[in-house]
């Protein structure tokens, strides 16, 4: 799983690079990004919730319980779900004006800017129809994941991130890069039908590299249509605790989005979604690649030992996942700030040359990640044990920070700070988000394994100091090359950097015994070895 999530977070990677080339990474840029991020932001209001959270549990315990292996109950889930979903993007695309407004900041609405209205109107019609084929990918790969079959729903978005690289190719042949007048520009009806039927089909691909694993994981699809079956009935209730659960993080994260379009639409060198999204999309790389494999393939196992009532093996597995976990992602979060003015270089200096903007963000990004790992996985543990009640009320004190700290900061402070403020507000409300689950979590359990933890943390926090000093220093003996260096320059410094910093983890890792990174060396160097 991890090896297709690093081949899909690459593709991603060359594809943000490509847009903030193509588009910049201001106004022009903005339309596209909150045009083709609103369908998943409303699927996953109108059904991610209970795709993403509540049904792999239940699918696991049809399977076992049921004389068919559950295959009656998930296609009267197939059904169900295929039905609702595509009245609902009908009716979206109809009324993506007033969505827009929802999103949008009022200035937006000012006559001067009525040419980018009607373009990211259009663009977001474009890209509604993503909102069926983002809940069918999904539905189908957790059916997947419940039979145990993981890897597609990991590699299927490199077919959608294929095809969205071949799409801004051909948009950099057609119309060139943005330039520092067109970063600024409405689009035409060319580049937006390009644009937003390019997006819509790559989401329609990774849909359909899923399917043909359905049959090999002994699973195939009847129309059932007697919806009044008492385990639907079961989900369903259990959903609705999760459905509010996403409404509560959509509407802030509504907020947030209406924030970051204020910082670029009023033009001037502000920091908006664009530069936003594309720092929490650098933080997903480890959290998909280590954490969302390490949470997909335990969740089945959560969810049978928490059915038997085993709740001390529950906790004793989540805590050894989330060590795991952390040993992978807290070298990122710590040497990512010392490296962001070079990766962000690296990766958005191209075209109109916009690095600078995205430093602050991608530097911020690195702390947050280390309490939203630890969040996610602790909300692992209660959806294994049914417990969405209690994730609802979770993530209200979660939104609520979010949102607070953002309303506080962003109106009051210049566009360039928007972004890099709103993930301020992002960390803390994964602050009190991972304090409240981890300790709600513990008391539901009986523990999870506390004081091996603080001896891991302990001996992380050394190996970690040493080699931020290690980077520091080797940045320091690079400064030669440049305040402003080339965008190839900015990669070679920061990956000898890292690698410096890389080195200093393992080898410290090594010296303190630090159990969670040496046996995960020794794991992949195992399966290296049996590949070779």
């Amino acid at each position: 799983m991890a090896a297709g999530t690093v081949v899909s977070r690459l593709s991603g990677f060359l594809r943000s690079v490509l847009l903030v080339a193509a588009l910049g990474g201001v106004l022009r840029a903005d339309l596209f990004s909150i045009a083709n991020t609103l369908p998943n932001m409303v699927y996953i209001l109108l059904a991610g919730g209970i795709f993403n959270a509540v049904l792999v549990p239940q699918l696991v315990r049809r399977i076992k319980d049921d004389l068919d292996g559950g295959d009656a109950y998930a296609s009267r889930v197939i059904t169900l779900s295929a039905l609702f979903l595509g009245v609902v993007t009908i009716l979206l695309v109809v009324v993506a004006p007033v969505l827009l407004r929802l999103y949008l900041d009022s200035a937006f609405l000012e006559p001067d800017r009525a040419d980018h209205l009607e373009s990211i109107v259009d663009l977001t019609r474009w890209c509604l129809p993503q909102v069926f084929f983002y809940g069918m990918f999904v539905l189908v790969g957790q059916i997947l994941n419940a039979r145990g079959s993981f890897g597609p729903m990991m590699w299927a978005p490199i077919a959608n991130n294929v095809i969205a690289v071949a799409m801004l190719l051909t948009y950099l042949l057609v119309y060139g890069t943005a330039t520092e007048e067109t970063r600024y520009d409405a689009l035409d009806t060319g580049p937006e039908v390009l644009l937003g039927l390019g997006s819509t089909l790559g989401i329609v691909a990774q849909l359909l590299v899923l399917l043909p694993y359905l049959r090999r994981a002994g699973f195939t699809y009847r129309p059932r249509f007697d919806f009044r079956d008492p385990e639907l009935k079961h989900t369903l209730s259990l959903g609705v605790w999760t459905v509010l659960f996403v409404v509560v993080t959509q509407l802030a994260y509504l907020v947030v989005v209406k924030l970051a379009s204020s910082g670029t639409a009023a033009g001037g060198e502000g920091t908006g979604y664009t530069v936003y999204s594309s720092g929490m999309l650098l933080m997903m790389v480890p959290h998909s690649v280590v954490t969302v494999s390490l949470a997909t393939a335990v969740l089945p196992r959560l969810s049978r030992l928490a059915h038997d009532g085993e709740l001390g093996e529950v906790g004793a597995i989540l805590a050894s996942t989330m060590r795991t976990a952390l040993a992978l992602v807290l070298p990122f979060a710590v040497l990512l700030p010392l490296l962001a003015p070079d990766v962000a270089t690296a990766l958005f200096g191209w075209g109109a040359g916009e690095g600078d903007l995205f430093a602050p963000t991608i530097a911020m990004f690195g702390p947050a990640l280390v309490f939203f790992t630890v969040h996610y996985l602790m909300l692992r543990g209660f959806y294994a044990l049914e417990q969405t009640r209690r994730v609802f009320f979770i993530q209200v004190a979660v939104s609520v920070t979010n949102v607070t700290v953002a309303l506080a900061l962003v109106p009051s402070r210049p566009p360039a700070e928007t972004a890099p403020l709103l993930v301020v507000a992002y960390l803390s409300s994964y602050v009190v988000g991972s304090a409240i689950s981890f300790w709600v979590l513990r008391r539901t359990l009986g523990g999870l394994h506390v004081r091996r933890l603080v001896r891991f943390l302990v001996r992380m926090a050394v190996v970690l100091a040493l080699a931020a000093g290690a980077t520091w220093v080797a940045l320091w003996a690079m400064a030669g090359l440049g305040e402003d260096p080339h965008p190839a320059v900015a990669m070679l410094r920061a990956g000898v950097a890292g690698l410096v910093g890389g080195v200093v983890v393992l080898l410290g890792a090594r010296t303190l015994h630090v159990r969670e990174v040496t046996s995960l060396l020794d794991t992949v160097a195992a399966r290296l070895s049996r590949a070779r």
